[in-house]
């Protein structure tokens, strides 16, 4: 079949299924773009899945004058909360202020700007805290009297690049993971990408192209465009760990460092707690990161240095380490490198247009996606249209940020005989569309086999079905967190039972979409 036919030719081809991948796919599809994304692994198989899970102004970017990007990033906040309430939920900040460091002054004033940038209209606002009084004293050294108490978001990071995926391919588009594009030169009126999937390399036409490849955007550079670019990135390490709870309430901790950074202290399924985020410049080629002792070190001597309980490696049950491919601006510090994102168009001399991302934050992704419309606008007249991912929901968010209680109620009362931990796990996951994974059954056997936790054939199923799931690590630690109550045999046995699964003949996803 000649490359060309109908349905190998798309508006646009986008390399990369991160957050801003699939936020632009999503973007593009709604808008009537036609559209291809290559994900060479799993969505949100790097970086997107290796975040602190906040969606935040970033109150310390203050210090580094990155007004514009704190204003996009507060305004956010409560537009995502509106379109994903199941995976994202408000969330309360404790900064006890440290003799020594930032004055309490400065404290007040950035948090008075942190309040009034964004627009903030559901959030509730800063307050004071004495923590001789407050249950947010209690896990804390004695000699922390006061703190400031603010508001942010919490999301399920992976989920929501998955969501993204999910919707643009309801909308249209040709959603690809296990497809690697080779090589990508440009024609006359075309790019042509060579891509290889399941062993086979095939030809695809776009009119336009989108590196969203995270850290990987100089290599796709170099290597598969065979282009060079003025704009650097740097690779800035973060890693997290995961302990048992530290403490009973449900707010998180921001921690100020000697050093001058942050760390965040944060509640993490329910019987954890995560701590981080480290910050170090990783090198110039991207490799699968991994936690190092001496960061391992740094995070639980920073957060002994606030709470009462030492916190020790020996204590760590999990860590995950991601690598930000930050726009290089040429600060001196890793932690100072700006998180603002940079959008680069190459079509000199009316050659076919090829956008580049660099940088970027979860926070932002939406809004990236946005401006990625309007560089790309003048060479995909369908780009051009009215923006609209600010209000339509993410696939199961379509009810309001506070309607969470009466979604799992309303699972419950269709099915009666389900547990009620289970059925909030699958809101938060799932929101209106756990219905699909319970569909049709009558009682808990009718699930089909338990994996571990409360993982059943049915939700393993939906997933393989409709998320692009494939194995274990997908379903364990992308789609869900439940990997932090899997042992190693149960591990093993549902990547058999997938392996098994997938040779099965299956219906087509629901989400399948094509190119026009």
């Amino acid at each position: 079949m000649d490359a060309r036919t109908l349905d190998e030719t798309y508006d646009l081809a986008i390399i990369g299924g991160g957050v801003n991948g699939c936020g632009i796919a999503r973007d593009a599809a709604g808008r009537g773009v036609s559209v291809v994304l290559f994900e060479q692994g799993d969505f949100a198989g790097a970086t997107s899945s290796a975040s602190t899970k906040l969606i935040h102004g970033g109150l310390r970017y203050l210090e580094q004058y990155e007004f514009r990007l704190v204003h996009e990033a507060l305004a956010e906040r409560e537009v995502l909360w509106s379109i994903a309430p199941h995976i994202i939920r408000p969330l309360r900040f404790v900064l006890p202020h440290h003799a020594g460091l930032r004055p309490a002054w400065l404290l007040r004033l950035g948090l008075f700007l942190y309040d009034h940038l964004g627009g903030r209209k559901l959030l509730p606002a800063t307050r004071t805290l004495d923590l001789a009084r407050d249950p947010a004293g209690r896990p804390l050294r004695d000699d922390f009297r006061r703190a400031f108490e603010y508001s942010d978001c919490w999301v399920e990071d992976s989920r929501l690049v998955v969501l993204n995926a999910l919707d643009a391919a309801e909308r249209g588009a040709d959603i690809r993971r296990g497809a690697r594009v080779v090589s990508a030169r440009r024609e006359p009126e075309f790019w042509r990408l060579e891509v290889e999937e399941d062993g086979v390399r095939h030809a695809v036409h776009a009119r336009a192209l989108v590196n969203a490849a995270g850290p990987w955007v100089h290599e796709v550079l170099a290597h598969v465009v065979s282009a060079n670019s003025p704009a650097n990135v740097r690779l800035v390490q973060g890693s997290h760990i995961v302990v048992p709870r530290l403490y009973e309430h449900d707010r998180a901790y921001i921690f100020q460092n000697a050093d001058g950074r942050i760390i965040f202290a944060i509640p993490y399924e329910h019987d954890f707690t995560l701590i981080g985020t480290t910050d170090r410049d990783f090198g110039s080629t991207p490799s699968k990161p991994v936690a190092s002792a001496e960061e391992i070190a740094y995070l639980c001597a920073a957060a002994s240095e606030y709470f009462k309980a030492p916190v020790t490696p020996e204590q760590v049950v999990w860590t995950y380490s991601g690598v930000r491919p930050l726009y290089d601006d040429g600060a001196s510090k890793a932690q100072e490198a700006t998180r603002d994102y940079v959008l680069e168009l190459d079509d000199a001399d009316g050659r076919v247009p090829a956008l580049s991302v660099f940088g970027g934050k979860i926070t932002t992704y939406r809004r990236l996606a946005e401006h990625a419309m309007q560089k790309l606008a003048p060479y995909l007249p369908a780009a051009a249209k009215a923006s609209w991912t600010g209000t339509a929901p993410l696939p199961g968010g379509d009810f309001g940020v506070a309607d969470q209680p009466r979604v799992v109620a309303q699972l419950l009362r269709a099915h009666p005989w389900l547990d009620e931990r289970l059925a909030r796990r699958l809101v938060v996951a799932y929101g209106t569309r756990a219905m699909r994974i319970l569909d049709g059954a009558r009682a808990a056997a009718d699930l089909g086999r338990v994996f571990g936790a409360d993982l059943t054939e049915a939700e393993v199923g939906y997933l393989m079905r409709e998320e692009w799931a494939r194995t274990a690590e997908d379903v364990l630690w992308r789609r869900s967190k439940l990997g932090l109550r899997f042992t190693p045999e149960q591990t093993a046995a549902l990547d058999a039972f997938m392996r098994e699964a997938s040779r099965l003949p299956s219906p087509p996803a629901a989400a399948q979409g094509g190119a026009r």
